[in-house]
């Protein structure tokens, strides 16, 4: 099977894509052969303005049905594949919309939220975010998390500290993630995650998505995919090949008010960090050329078994897990 047939044959899963919804950007899904992704509707709002955006995401996805499915369960994923269309899966990168009801978590996940990560950065009522001294998982938070295990909801701790990150491991009776994030071992960055963090999320059950978000990978803006396969390797190296998947943290389309607003605390307080030129690496620069990290995988001397693992098959078997199903 070659290359562009695999890709094409395979379910293919973003764990986390931040981009800028339009019919655009869904053609551009189409054109990359996308499964399925993780589509964050939540990252500084609370509850009502949550709310809102899921009311235009489930209008946007309505108007562009011969594109985008929504996902509620890895059957609608298989579907999605098996109708030539994206499935779109909602979730926060930030527990600031359960505001202080734990309640809302089954609220949200009634409303089609699958996965939640637990802080974006700094502290909320839940835990600790990584640009932050780290308190570690709350009280609330472990009512929050053992409600995220009840109704379904994934724990995501991609921007999590690293004490908060390890007693949500702990703390949950299913998978957790990093669903987007790399190897500090190839990059020192708060964002990153050590050889030993991997290890102790891979050892609980949990699963590691591996982005290609420049400013984490070690040459920057000068990274290529090759540079993305290269992180993929690693990672596979200390969780194994079934607790790895693809969280690529697409920004496609947002400008730098954008950024701004995700760089300062609560969207608008102090600066927590500057990304600086965002350029994704060379030969995926956009969701349209999905198929060559397939191909880059391949080229490399992935087998084609693990390669339909590491681009869908894992996301779908750990969701499944997660979901009840």
């Amino acid at each position: 099977m070659s290359p562009a047939e695999l890709h094409a044959d395979s379910i293919v899963i973003d764990g986390l894509i931040i981009a800028k919804w339009s019919r655009e950007l869904f053609a551009d899904m189409r054109k990359g052969g996308l499964t399925a992704a993780n589509c964050t509707v939540s990252v500084w709002e609370g509850f009502q303005a949550t709310v809102d955006n899921i009311v235009a995401s489930n209008q946007l996805i309505r108007d562009n049905a011969d594109l985008v499915i929504p996902v509620r369960s890895t059957a609608d994923i298989r579907r999605a594949k098996e109708q030539g269309k994206t499935g779109i899966l909602y979730g926060f990168q930030n527990a600031h919309a359960f505001e202080d009801r734990i309640g809302y978590v089954e609220v949200f996940k009634q409303l089609g939220v699958g996965i939640v990560q637990l802080c974006y950065n700094t502290q909320n009522l839940v835990g600790t975010g990584c640009y932050e001294r780290d308190g570690g998982l709350s009280g609330f938070g472990h009512e929050i998390v053992a409600e995220m295990n009840r109704v379904g909801v994934m724990c995501d701790l991609s921007h999590v500290g690293g004490k908060t990150s390890e007693e949500v491991i702990l703390a949950s009776n299913k998978p957790v993630c990093y669903s987007h994030c790399l190897p500090s071992g190839l990059k020192e960055h708060p964002r990153n995650k050590s050889d030993g963090e991997l290890k102790f999320i891979a050892d609980h059950g949990g699963f590691v998505g591996v982005t290609m978000f420049a400013p984490f990978l070690a040459k920057g803006i000068d990274s290529t995919i090759e540079d993305y396969a290269e992180a993929i390797e690693y990672v596979m190296n200390i969780v194994g090949e079934d607790a790895i998947g693809i969280g690529t943290d697409f920004t496609q389309g947002h400008g730098h008010d954008f950024f701004e607003w995700l760089t300062h605390d609560k969207g608008y307080a102090r600066r927590l960090t500057n990304f600086g030129k965002i350029v994704n690496p060379l030969g995926i620069r956009t969701v349209g050329e999905f198929p060559n990290l397939t191909e880059t995988l391949l080229k490399r001397g992935m087998p084609e078994r693990t390669v339909r693992k590491v681009m869908g098959e894992n996301w779908v078997r750990v969701l499944a897990d997660v979901w009840g199903e």
